[in-house]
């Protein structure tokens, strides 16, 4: 399926992305704008927001999703197993906590956080690509708000 047949376009769109990882971070922001932008949405329609962490994203797509200016919000960043169970509480809580903004507000939220082991498997999924996961937060988010307004819930 072709960006062009999934997002409405125009509309505002947020990038909420943690950026404890910054390189990581700018790969993703910049698959995800590119995505976004190859649907057709203006690049001043796209609003990026920088949080520390995954653990911060949920509370960051509330905040966008509840202004009711976005018609979308693609989340992204990065964890990367360590030596402790910290990685195992911040993916499970960033994940719950993004599905819940997104079943709570109805404004789609994409899930473009890396829960990965190592810094070779976070490169192979940003910064272009078919595993881009910056790209495939974007076009969820486009293919459900398209979803939304086809089924007149916007």
């Amino acid at each position: 399926m072709s960006p062009e047949t999934v997002g409405p376009p125009g509309g505002s769109w947020a990038i909420c992305v943690g950026s404890f990882y910054e390189d990581l971070a700018n790969r993703l922001v910049e698959g995800a704008r590119s995505e976004f932008e190859q649907a057709g949405i203006d690049p001043a329609g796209i609003e990026v927001f920088e949080v520390p962490g995954a653990f911060e994203l949920p509370l960051a797509a509330a905040y966008c999703a509840g202004s009711g200016r976005f018609t979308g919000v693609a989340c992204l960043g990065a964890v990367i197993r360590g030596e402790t169970d910290h990685y195992d509480f911040v993916c499970r809580e960033a994940a719950r906590g993004i599905q819940n903004v997104q079943l709570d507000t109805g404004v789609p939220c994409g899930f473009g956080v890396l829960t990965v082991e190592n810094m070779d498997q976070a490169l192979e999924r940003t910064g272009g690509g078919v595993r881009d996961q910056g790209a495939a937060a974007a076009r969820a988010v486009l293919a459900m708000a398209r979803m939304r307004t086809d089924l007149g819930q916007l």
